[in-house]
């Protein structure tokens, strides 16, 4: 099904599809699709983290995540946890393991929430759905990773990092954590303070790197924030975290063919990493690649952990493209099971009751 001009897309930005090729207005579209869809993967640690609650008539709790390998062996620092609510792909706060392979959520709202964990080495890992709720202050969570076959580990058992890792010097690491100090209260100039000098104390620093991509693309530097996630990657390849936030820098530019080999290599190492599989889908169909698509979106389904609702938006899309309606409007629903409410389910509500009002016996109302 070709899709007009003038039809708004989430962000009521315009895509024109013609002849199979895609207009200009692509990169407006990727506003919704691929900027806001790699916002809620993105390592970025962007929300603010709120004080310490207890007491009666909570309203707010904590969240202690603790995360560990199937030997009960603790993970280590430096792997990205993401607290979700529900189980849609927005974070709602964003933070780092420490040395115990700790992370710890506060000021949490009352409601329902899964984690996430990735980072070098591991394989991306959902929890099981759990609830912050007003009998507890803290509600304590285990996520057990496993390990991508070949990584470096840590001989003193701390956790799976690379090995140039194992080599930051103390001092780096103590800038290192301060910067994301800042980058959590959205100091973007003190963090690149901090993350500068752990560089200069260790020019090897991977994360650092990273990080430091983090904080220029906060501040509107894509060039100087591509330059540092190619260095982070140059340093250790298996950087998951620097090849998917690379891998978005690609996609804005549109320069789909270079997404497409990093996200491969990516996936070469860790099949199973969601985030990646979602940014393949994304670019395979900004090329116009349908059925491959919805072949990686149907990969994403079949992921033991949750998979972000956006998945189904993307295989909605592509079958609407393919002109199977039922099919589409059957992914439309199911992504409004998965994220009844919000402003892009809003808009998934929008799309959905247009294609009832052209083929109204295909498909049940939507939720």
């Amino acid at each position: 099904m070709a899709v007009a001009h003038g039809e708004t897309r989430p962000d009521a930005h315009e895509i024109v599809v013609l002849h199979g090729g895609l207009s200009e207005a692509t990169m407006q579209y990727q506003r919704w699709l691929v900027v806001v869809l790699l916002s809620l993967i993105t390592p970025h640690m962007h929300a603010q983290m709120g004080g310490p609650v207890g007491g009666a008539g909570l309203s707010v709790g904590n969240v202690h995540v603790r995360v560990v390998y199937a030997n009960e062996r603790k993970a280590g620092a430096n792997l990205l946890v993401r607290l979700m609510q529900g189980s849609s792909s927005t974070p709602v706060q964003t933070t780092f393991t420490n040395e115990q392979g700790q992370a710890d959520f506060r000021g949490v709202s009352l409601a329902m929430y899964h984690v996430s964990v990735s980072g070098d080495g591991i394989e991306t890992t959902d929890s099981e759905l759990f609830e912050v709720d007003a009998r507890k202050a803290t509600q304590s969570e285990y996520v057990t990773v496993r390990q991508i076959q070949g990584a470096n580990t840590n001989p003193e058992g701390s956790g799976l990092v690379s090995a140039s890792e194992l080599k930051v010097p103390a001092k780096a690491r103590k800038e290192f954590d301060k910067a994301n100090e800042k980058i959590s209260s959205q100091e973007w100039s003190k963090a690149m303070e901090s993350l500068n000098k752990a560089i200069a104390i260790y020019p090897e620093y991977a994360s650092a790197y990273n990080n430091l991509g983090v904080v220029y693309a906060h501040m509107n530097d894509a060039p100087h924030e591509q330059e540092a996630l190619e260095k982070a990657l140059s340093l250790n390849e298996h950087f998951a975290p620097a090849r998917q936030n690379l891998a978005k820098i690609y996609l804005r530019q549109k320069a789909y063919s270079q997404a497409e080999t990093l996200l491969d290599k990516g996936l070469t190492t860790d099949p199973t990493n969601g985030v990646y599989l979602m940014l393949m889908a994304d670019v395979q169909y900004m090329q116009g690649h349908y059925d491959a698509a919805i072949a990686t979106t149907q990969k994403v389904h079949a992921l033991p952990n949750a998979h972000p609702a956006t998945a189904h938006y993307i295989a909605a899309k592509a079958y609407e493209q393919e002109n199977r309606p039922k099919e589409a409007m059957a992914e439309f629903q199911t992504f409004l099971k998965e994220e009844p409410t919000g402003p892009r389910a809003d808009h998934v509500r929008g799309d959905l009751a247009k294609m009832q009002a052209s083929a109204p016996v295909t498909s049940a109302n939507a939720q």
